[in-house]
């Protein structure tokens, strides 16, 4: 399964609501210089590949978590399935999730800004991209459209 966008005037949100939160939106991609379509895009590649999946893991609860997802429209690129909430678990115990659910065998990329993150990372022989910066997600996407990733 996966989460569609939640944007037609008969869906989440009502026609007027609906074109305030994407005037809202229009305005953090002007403010923040088009993170999160640079960030769009960099998921797009990865999920484009047929052998590659994108996986959420966050500290926001689930439902909270699925909300942001659809209202940032990235339902196209994180299968429902493919979201993980370390609210009550803690991210550690994500990654060991996900290593049972993939398997050992597979290359993972833990992409994230937190030290959690690097260190999960570490503990199980993971390549980290440090995302602390536009910078960074540029050279993200730069090097997925090289398929260095």
């Amino acid at each position: 399964r996966r989460i569609s966008c939640a944007f037609k005037s008969t869906g989440l949100l009502g026609p007027a609501k609906r074109e305030a939160w994407l005037q809202l939106r229009a305005e953090i991609e002007a403010l923040t210089d088009s993170w999160l379509t640079l960030a769009l895009k960099a998921l797009t590649l990865i999920h484009s590949r047929t052998n590659c999946v994108n996986i959420l893991v966050t500290t926001t609860q689930l439902i909270p978590a699925l909300a942001k997802v659809l209202l940032y429209g990235l339902g196209i690129v994180f299968p429902i399935e493919n979201i993980y909430s370390a609210t009550k678990i803690g991210k550690e115990s994500c990654f060991e999730r996900i290593i049972q659910r993939f398997g050992r065998k597979v290359v993972y990329v833990v992409i994230g800004d937190g030290v959690e993150e690097e260190q999960g990372a570490k503990k199980h022989a993971m390549p980290f991209w440090r995302i602390s910066s536009h910078s960074d997600l540029m050279a993200l996407h730069h090097a997925l459209e090289l398929e260095y990733l």
